[in-house]
């Protein structure tokens, strides 16, 4: 899709990825602490940019510096929705905490694929029209 829309793509990540290459893609290796690829994406990202992360308090810190921000379901975080989606990860993760519910990856078939395709073109519409 990036190269369809002539978009360069930035992977942060605290080790080298193997694999990942290509004229528009750029990998940064962020330290392997705490927040280090948080902190250095947010320090980089723009309006007009387009974060993909599952990293909820992470979707926050960019919908804060005036970037769009998608999950990797196609699902948008938004200023309107941002405070509702923290509460909600915050409640579950305390539940999990006391073992009253536990953890479990999603899976990610070709459905997942396929909405998160779909929401994201979508996204990169609504960028460009904005920007």
């Amino acid at each position: 899709m990036a190269a369809r829309h002539v978009l360069p793509v930035v992977l942060v990540s605290n080790q080298w990825l193997r694999g990942i290459d290509g004229p528009l893609v750029r990998q940064h290796v962020a330290p392997a602490t705490p927040d280090a690829a948080d902190d250095w994406i947010v320090e980089q990202i723009e309006p007009g940019d387009i974060c993909v992360t599952a990293d909820i308090p992470l979707a926050a810190r960019v919908i804060k510096a005036g970037a769009a921000c998608i999950s990797p379901n196609g699902k948008p975080f938004t200023e309107a929705s941002i405070g509702e989606v923290l509460a909600t990860r915050n409640l579950l993760s305390e539940l999990r905490e006391q073992g009253v519910i536990t953890s479990q990856s999603a899976v990610f078939g070709k459905k997942q694929r396929s909405d998160f395709l779909n929401g994201f073109e979508q996204l990169i519409q609504a960028v460009k029209r904005k920007g």
